[in-house]
Formats: structure tokens, sequence, C-alpha cells
């Protein structure tokens, strides 16, 4: 980022008894600071090493199970960073500031370099140095033709290759031609800037009137959801929207399609929908990079996994269905996850539970179990041959204890504990359609499983802002880059009847090939 200091401002008024105000110079100093380029500078060092804890500490607005997990891993660390927003960089106070001094430094640098850049586009080329052969670039030779003639000629050359260019007689009699060349230089300059402030706004914007969410989406009408925040596993609001602001619409997973490679790469995820509420209820299929375009948000694809359907029937032939989603954990989407049943075996005389005869299974889902031992990860990522490796668990799931725990696994601490006993040494593997028996003769059908997709939905009512300001932020680059500037000046005069003409020039920036450009410009036209 180029930045120029602000011209400096004009001195405050004296106050009655002489004396400059104290405040207004307090103020005026301290814009002057804030719009120097050391203060740019020091600015966006800053801003760099402020966005360093965003990316090496989990955020909460983008996996609030990581910050869970660093709480957990770091007890007394985590914390003292909490207190600091460390885990909340992008929205902390500290991070606002060096923002908004950013944004008003570079404001008070470019508003000033505007005004003097429209000035300076509107203003003629100034008059030739009384001595062009001190300049960097000079040449003198005799021209044929009256000095009017070769004026006007080598004024329609220049025009011809969009020089901006003006013949003055001077006092002596003489004619100059001035020309420069190379504001794009400049204008590129500030469309860079201008554009930087405009991407600004729109991040600001998408801050403030923003928000995402994150949900894992199992298939199946009884699992479909709406867009509330109860109905989220993690979400982020801007600090101007509430819960109640949010697009109504639902979204049902009916279907999923995931191709692979023979090496287990993935080819295409794609996903399909059943949308109400949205305006018109209809049915749409979107995939990675490709969002669902609703009213008012959009929603991502960010992967997809297997949700195992198991069936238990306890010790009273009282029969539970769950649908739990398993988590992968490799590229071949070896799953891990647990299913729980807390309220089976219950007396259907008396309808009394016993807590103690809760039942849980956890284990591994393998989408295709490898011909050979050990049976520990899936071959290939779809469901060529699926299978669903379980240790089955009875006891106090824990579940009333009123600390949250995580619905993926079993709580350990019922397991370490005692509270919640392995009722075998190794796990059991269920092909699809296939039972186990437990020791006290309930049984565990496997009955197949149903496709979940993890899905982002966001809003960012700043993005086309942002996306104009970067195409602009680009074009200006672009021009600032290429642009050169320079100028030339030519001085017509006559010794008895022959014509002289001094020329000169001077690079106003860096430009190797000026030399060139002058030497075929001293040369006149053809």
């Amino acid at each position: 980022m180029t930045t120029v200091e602000s011209p400096p401002a004009p001195p405050a008024p004296p106050t009655p008894g002489g004396r400059a105000n104290p405040l207004v110079a307090l103020v005026r100093n301290s814009w002057r600071q804030l719009t120097s380029m050391r203060t740019a500078l020091v600015l966006l060092f800053l801003l760099a090493v402020a966005a360093v804890p965003g990316s090496v500490l989990p955020q909460r607005n983008v996996a609030v199970e990581k910050v869970t997990a660093y709480f957990t891993a770091h007890p007394d660390l985590a914390p003292v960073l909490d207190r600091l927003w460390g885990f909340d960089v992008y929205s902390s106070p500290w991070f606002a500031a060096i923002y908004l001094l950013l944004f008003g430094s570079l404001v008070g640098c470019i508003v000033p370099r505007l005004r003097d850049h429209t000035r300076a586009l509107r203003a003629r080329p100034p008059d030739a140095p009384h001595r062009l052969d001190r300049l960097p670039f000079s040449s003198s030779g005799e021209r044929a033709g009256a000095p009017a003639e070769v004026a006007a000629a080598l004024h329609r050359m220049l025009r011809g290759r969009r020089w901006r260019v003006v013949t003055r007689t001077a006092p002596d009699g003489a004619l100059t031609v001035s020309a420069e060349k190379g504001y794009l230089k400049e204008t590129g300059n500030l469309i860079f800037h201008y554009s930087l402030v405009v991407v600004l706004i729109g991040v600001a914007v998408g801050s403030w009137w923003g928000w995402h969410a994150n949900r894992l989406l199992v298939a199946g009408p009884e699992k479909a959801f709406c867009n509330s925040l109860q109905q989220y596993d993690e979400y982020g609001l801007g600090a101007r929207v509430s819960g109640a602001g949010l697009p109504p619409f639902c979204l049902e997973l009916t279907g999923f399609e995931a191709t692979y490679q023979e090496t287990g790469q993935p080819a295409s995820y794609t996903a399909t929908v059943a949308v109400t509420g949205s305006g018109a209820d209809r049915s749409s299929s979107f995939a990675v990079n490709h969002p669902l375009r609703l009213s008012g948000a959009n929603v991502y694809l960010l992967g997809h996994g297997y949700a195992p359907v198991l069936r238990y029937t306890d010790r009273y032939g009282q029969s539970q269905t769950t649908v739990a989603p398993f988590l992968s954990k490799d590229a071949m989407m070896t799953s891990e996850g647990a299913a729980a049943f807390p309220d089976t075996n219950v007396d259907p005389k008396t309808g009394a539970r016993d807590p103690n005869l809760q039942v849980a299974f956890e284990g591994v889902y393998l989408p295709t179990v490898p011909d050979q031992p050990p049976l520990t990860a899936s071959a290939f990522p779809a469901e060529r041959s699926p299978g669903i490796m379980l240790w089955a668990y009875r006891g106090n799931l824990g579940l009333d204890s009123g600390v949250p725990g995580s619905v993926y696994r079993l709580d350990g601490r019922q397991i370490a504990n005692g509270q919640l006993k392995r009722l075998e040494p190794t796990p059991h593997l269920l092909r699809v359609g296939e039972s186990w028996t437990l020791d006290d003769g309930t049984t565990l059908e496997f009955l197949g499983t149903r496709p979940y997709a993890t899905l982002s939905i966001r809003w960012d009512p700043g993005e086309k802002i942002v996306l104009v300001g970067t195409a602009a932020l680009l074009a200006g680059l672009m021009l600032s880059l290429a642009g050169r500037r320079r100028r030339v000046w030519f001085r017509v005069t006559t010794s008895g009847s022959t014509t002289i003409v001094e020329s000169g020039g001077l690079a106003r920036s860096d430009h190797p090939g000026f030399a060139a450009e002058f030497a075929l410009l001293a040369r006149g036209p053809e």
C-alpha cells in the first residue's frame, strides 16, 4: 500500500491574547500524525500482528468445538486468553481500534491527494525551463521550416501520441512547446486507495449485518430443520443482527450423491434439499463451490458422512431406532461415533426406569470393510461393503447430570468411574441387516445408513461491496504500475535564416525506457 503524507494543515488562528488555542493545536497535530506515512505503516503492521492470534488460536465464530477442546487441554491458559478476546480476535475492541485508526489514516491521506490530483489534471503543463541543457535528457538541432510551422508540427506530433501539450510565445519571441504524460499513475494510485476504503467498508457492513451458522443435516423428513438459532450446532451473529431477524426457511436433505476416483479421491459432491418457506417451495441441488442461493441466506456444502441406523430391542421387547451421525476421521471416510439408548428397559407394568440399565454403543463405521484384518480403517470412501464395529456399554450414561457433552462420543468420566461399563472386551462387527444379541438377551440390529451433509449457512450483505472494491483495486494497481510520469519541452528559435530546436526531458518517476522515448521525440515528426 502506497501512502503519501497529507499536506500540512494551515496554522490555527490565534486567540485574542495572541497565543494559539492549545486544543486546536492538539487536534491539528494529532490529525497530522494520524495521516502521516509513518503512522499508516505502523498501523498496517499492527493490524497484521493483531491478526496472528486469529490464525493461531481457534475462533468461536468458526469452530466453537475447537475452542471448547482448547479449554479442556489448557484449563489455566484458556481463561486468560478468553479475557483478552483471544478466541474472538476479529470482534475484539483492540482489533477494532486498530482497524478504525487505519481507516481514518487512509481517508486522511487520500482525500487531500484527490484534491491535488484534480487540480493537477486541470492545470496546464509548465513552461519550458530557461536552460534545457541542464535537464537529464537534452538535445539541440536545426530544423527546416519557419518557427511557427516547426512548433505546430511538434504540437501535432505530441498530441498524436496522447501527450498534454501547450504552445506558448516567450517574451523574447521564441516558441515553446510543453508536454507531459503519465497522470494515470497517480489516478491508479488513488483508485487503489479508494478501492481499499470500499473493501474496508464492505467488510464492516458484513461484520455488522452479516451472520453465519453451521448444521449437520441427516437425510430424512424427521431430521429437517428451520432457520432458527436453536436448530444450529453453532452460529455467529453480526452486531446489528438478532435471532428474530433471520429469514424464514426450512431445509430437508432428500438426497446426496458422492463420486470418487479409484484412488479414493473425491470427484464430486451434490446435495439435494427440499426448501420450504423461502417464498416458493422447491427442490434444489447444490455442490461444493456452487452454493444454494436463498432470500437472505446462502447455503454452502462443506462435507458429508454417514449416519448408521441402529435398532435396539430391550429386555421387555420394546424397540427404539436411532440415526446416529458418525464423524469421518480420514480420507476413506472411516467414521467414529456413538449411539445412545437412554430410555430403554422401562418396565411396562410400572413405568419405572432404572438409570443403571441404560445402553449405548460406540465404535467405527467402515463404508468398505477391508478383505483382510485389521478392520480398523475403510478401504474406500463409498459404501461398497459397509460394516460397523461396535462396543456395547450398559449403566448410567450421565445424561441427567446437567454437564454438557458430545453426542458423538460417550462420557469418558462415566466410564472411568465405573458407572458405565463395557460389556465385551472386543468390538463386534455388524453388516447391514445383521443383529447382535447381548448377554441379557437384548438385541441390536444394523439397518443401514443415511447420508448427512455438513452445511454452512451464511449471509454477508457486504460481499458485493467487497467484490466491486477488489475489482477496482486491481484495476487501480495495474494503472499505477503501468503509468510513468514524464515531461518534455521544446524551444523553437531562429538564428538568421536557420530554425533551431532545443529539447529537454525529465522523468518524474522511474522509467528505464524514457531515454529511447525522448530520443524518438527529439528527432521530431517524420
